[in-house]
């Protein structure tokens, strides 16, 4: 009796997770995914600068998105609610690494200016990660993403001065980090 259900529980196995997969993705969200993942995909990468990273972020979203059923809240306009989800993802992600990373004290390091952009983008992406979680959104959706300061006033419901002013002050928190 034991050989017909080792024999048999391939074929179960791959029915039983065939109905697990349809009954529980809501429906739509093959759809909703096809629709933005593109989109997920390149706001992670330009903050993360890691395709393998991108690709965990990209996760990350449509997971969270699946486990609320495929709910997206309240959001008006889910192309930004995707964006911003995105790099809320990739924020977390580079926090996440900065608190595992050691870094090397070099009293000799040459200044900011003549180090090579490779080495500028993790620095600048190091010191977006010691920012609160909505300022470096802000940040990044402004000047990684180009959303508009009118689009981001709209987004996080505040007064367009709002927007410049704490754009301005994220600049200047960003500068002294990297010059440290």
């Amino acid at each position: 009796m034991a050989s017909n259900v080792t024999a048999a529980s391939p074929q179960i196995a791959d029915e039983y997770r065939i109905a697990m997969t349809s009954t529980t993705a809501p429906a739509g969200f093959a759809e909703l995914y096809e629709r933005h993942c593109d989109a997920v995909f390149r706001a992670a990468l330009h903050v993360t600068g890691n395709p393998a990273d991108a690709e965990d972020v990209l996760q990350t979203v449509f997971l969270r998105v699946l486990a609320r059923g495929g709910d997206l809240g309240a959001a008006p306009l889910p192309e930004a609610y995707f964006r911003r989800a995105a790099v809320n993802a990739a924020v977390d992600l580079l926090r996440r690494r900065a608190v595992h990373a050691e870094a090397v004290y070099d009293d000799q390091a040459p200044h900011a200016g003549s180090q090579p952009p490779v080495l500028l983008k993790e620095q600048l992406r190091r010191a977006i990660a010691t920012l609160e979680s909505e300022d470096a959104t802000l940040f990044l959706l402004r000047h990684v993403e180009g959303l508009s300061i009118e689009e981001l006033a709209v987004m996080f419901q505040l007064e367009k001065n709002n927007v410049a002013v704490r754009l301005h002050r994220i600049r200047i928190r960003l500068q002294a980090e990297m010059e440290r």
